[in-house]
């Protein structure tokens, strides 16, 4: 088998803390990224999930908006609109 290398670069202290937690499982960092290469391949995608850690919908500023909308709409300040475009 012909090997290739591949070069990341990462953060200093997430090299050092995988390095350990590598070495704590009996596992070279090569041999851990090797492991995730291949259930990238067999899997055909990340083997996790990746996803945002907050919906943006839930941000202060958009809270903030959506809040003085409502408030606006209750004092008759808005206008209702169709969404099916039947009148």
């Amino acid at each position: 088998m012909t090997t290739a290398k591949i070069t990341a670069r990462i953060d200093e202290t997430d090299s050092r803390n995988f390095t350990a937690f590598c070495e704590s499982v009996g596992l070279s960092v090569s041999s851990a990224i090797n492991i995730f290469i291949k259930a990238v391949l067999r899997e055909k995608r990340i083997p996790f999930q990746i996803e945002q850690t907050s919906d943006p919908f839930y941000s202060p500023e958009n809270q903030t908006y959506v809040l003085k909308s409502v408030r606006e709409f209750r004092e008759g300040k808005g206008h209702v609109h169709e969404l099916t475009g039947d009148k």
